[in-house]
């Protein structure tokens, strides 16, 4: 663990070589954490329970992608005990984590290990081997920018959600050892809550009448290993622009297939998918990626949208 002996001193220098002084109350007691975005705060909230201050990097409502640190943010990362981000998924919060991170990082792309990115892997793990460490070869795809080629959306498979939560309790076992049994247990709590979820996607979307699903982008690939088929409007990101042809094959496919709904999400423009869905005369739904809570969600959590989403796949594949 790395030690940080002078986290008010470097803060200070910080907030004053900004001229902001509204963060005068710069040291807190107690552990710290920063998570970069909700589903790494969710996890962290879950595993720390009342023993830490946890602090979102991500306001609600913002798509985790394009968020550039406040100073308020960039301090929230210099105070914290323990900062938790994924590697290459919000590439001015690495930067801010070089530069200014004073405690323990856990970056949750190595703890979980990522699939390849690519919406035909059908099953699991992404490496072929079902073992679940991420260790597969990267298919090239040129609309996103990720290292590696490798899908970051983890936190859709709930499993790999679990293996994070006992990798934060383990982390703030070594920053906090009072408080370790209390870490722990919470972790297991959380494992079995994923547990479940993973079950209930795995029974819920085992006898369906159709498998394939019109997505909004490519931020669904974890799912695949309930047995869905991908079909995004757009790439990695929601801002990326499908060409006419892949609208015409997408039309195609809704009308072979006999698809009834095109997934939209909260937090990007409804433009695209709501075009497609009049064009081919079938309806919307929401699919959320839960990259972030938003006005209407600000009173869900991960496991409610998680809920929501497979009840939404359920109706919309004519699931038994």
């Amino acid at each position: 663990m790395r030690i940080r002996p002078q986290r008010s001193l470097l803060v200070g220098l910080l907030l004053a070589s900004t001229g902001c002084t509204a963060l005068a109350d710069n040291d807190t007691s107690g552990v710290q954490v920063a998570a970069a975005f909700y589903p790494l705060q969710y996890v962290v909230e879950r595993v720390a329970g009342p023993y830490a201050d946890v602090v979102g990097l991500t306001t609600p409502g913002k798509e985790p992608h394009d968020l550039e640190p406040t100073i308020k943010e960039t301090a929230d990362i210099a105070q914290a005990d323990l900062v938790v981000h994924e590697a290459d998924f919000q590439a001015s919060i690495d930067a801010a984590i070089e530069q200014n991170a004073t405690g323990e990082v856990i970056d949750a792309a190595a703890v979980v290990g990522l699939r390849p990115f690519s919406s035909d892997d059908q099953h699991g793990d992404g490496d072929g081997d079902g073992d679940g460490d991420g260790d597969g070869e990267s298919e090239d795809h040129t609309d996103h920018d990720h290292e590696g080629g490798l899908d970051p959306h983890f936190w859709l498979d709930p499993l790999r959600m679990a293996t994070l939560g006992d990798a934060i309790a383990a982390s703030l076992s070594e920053i906090d050892p009072t408080n370790a049994d209390a870490f722990d247990a919470n972790a297991a709590a959380l494992r079995n809550d994923l547990e479940r979820l993973d079950a209930a996607f795995t029974t819920g979307l085992a006898d369906c009448e159709r498998s394939t699903i019109v997505v909004s982008h490519d931020a669904f690939g974890y799912l695949t290993q309930y047995g869905l088929e991908l079909a995004p409007v757009a790439g990695l990101s929601p801002d990326a622009e499908p060409t006419p042809a892949d609208l015409g094959r997408l039309r195609q496919l809704i009308e072979e297939d006999g698809i009834t709904t095109v997934f939209g999400e909260r937090l990007a423009s409804p433009r695209l998918t709501q075009t497609l869905a009049d064009d081919a005369g079938v309806r919307t739904a929401v699919l959320d990626p839960i990259e972030g809570l938003s006005d209407e969600t600000s009173e869900e959590d991960y496991l409610s949208l998680m809920e929501e989403n497979l009840a939404a796949l359920q109706e919309a594949n004519a699931c038994r």
